[in-house]
């Protein structure tokens, strides 16, 4: 789930740039090291993603590509660092929906902007994964809103904020469906899991890491997944477009690297990252995440966020979600 306001001067210069595939070996030892910068705590599925790939684009570059953790503040914190660095060839975000789907709309005076980064590929998209109780909780989506409908505003279920895609994800869900629940807040999805296991909160919505080992462990049910397309490694769970057609919830990771970072430099990591994506242990791994492995050219991406810029833009103004 993203957008994006188009900026037409910054996508024509990276249309422009895919033309090029340079070689990707650059010489040296005494290269510094590229820096993917994650604004999530280690763990997690945007951590994973990144250094699985930053492993790989090491062996393809021939140059140290390595992941460090800047957490916080709904990502804020790690893309304004990467939005002020030097756009010299060294450091990369990789940034979620949150970052530029939700941030830029409901956050005055957010302290970057689109202008301020360079796309550089677009690795994965996901959906959401919608957990009930394994005892006594709804056993799909149908006994999950005829129990919503029956006790309007009364059901719970966890997210990492208000602000968060995953609760920005459930509004939708909840929209289309025609039902109301009460979100309960954590700090990260361990917590709230936690509180889930517990039989503290009725639902959960959590990305693939989470919501397939819950599922698989027999810890809570997988009632469906927010995207259109069934997840490949649990293709026995529904998706939420059987009851409300149309409905793709998608969040995504991608990489970035600070805006009048050199063009050459774009082609070569995007070229690198896209090697990676093609390792079968990657995609392994990921696809049992239950991500949706993306790839492509810088352009691809830049045209990626302004389709979803004007998807989303709409729906999150329409929608409940507090304004910080």
């Amino acid at each position: 789930m993203t957008f994006r306001i188009a900026r037409r001067p910054l996508l024509g210069g990276l249309a422009a740039a895919g033309l090029a595939r340079p070689a990707l070996a650059q010489g040296g030892a005494q290269a510094r090291p590229i820096t993917i910068v994650v604004p999530f705590a280690p763990g997690g599925s945007t951590d994973i993603v990144s250094r699985l790939m930053a492993e790989r684009m090491t062996a393809t570059l021939g140059q140290t590509v390595q992941v460090e953790n800047r957490p916080g503040a709904n990502t804020i914190i790690g893309a304004e660092y990467v939005a002020r660095a030097r756009p010299d060839g060294h450091t990369l975000l990789m940034a979620a929906g949150t970052t530029l789907t939700i941030n830029p709309v409901i956050i005055p005076n957010l302290p970057y902007k689109l202008e301020d980064f360079a796309p550089v590929m677009l690795a994965t998209t996901f959906p959401f994964g919608i957990l009930s109780r394994l005892n006594g909780g709804p056993v799909d989506v149908a006994a999950w809103v005829a129990a919503a409908k029956a006790r309007p505003g009364q059901m719970t279920y966890g997210t990492n904020g208000p602000t968060t895609l995953t609760n920005v994800a459930m509004l939708m869900v909840m929209e289309r469906l025609g039902i109301t629940m009460q979100d309960v807040t954590y700090r990260g999805d361990s917590a709230q899991l936690a509180a889930f296991l517990a039989g503290d909160l009725d639902m959960l919505i959590v990305a693939g890491g989470t919501a397939i080992p819950t599922h698989r462990n027999q810890q809570g049910r997988l009632i469906a997944w927010t995207s259109a397309r069934r997840v490949d490694s649990t293709p026995e769970v529904p998706t939420t477009t059987a009851y409300a057609p149309g409905l793709d919830v998608l969040s995504w990771f991608g990489l970035l690297a600070p805006a009048r970072t050199p063009a050459d430099f774009v082609e070569r990591v995007n070229a690198a990252a896209n090697e990676a994506l093609q390792d079968a242990r990657i995609r392994e791994r990921l696809t049992n995440e239950g991500q949706f492995l993306a790839g492509g050219t810088p352009q691809d991406f830049a045209d990626f966020l302004r389709r979803s810029d004007q998807q989303w833009r709409p729906i999150l103004s329409r929608l409940d979600v507090p304004r910080n």
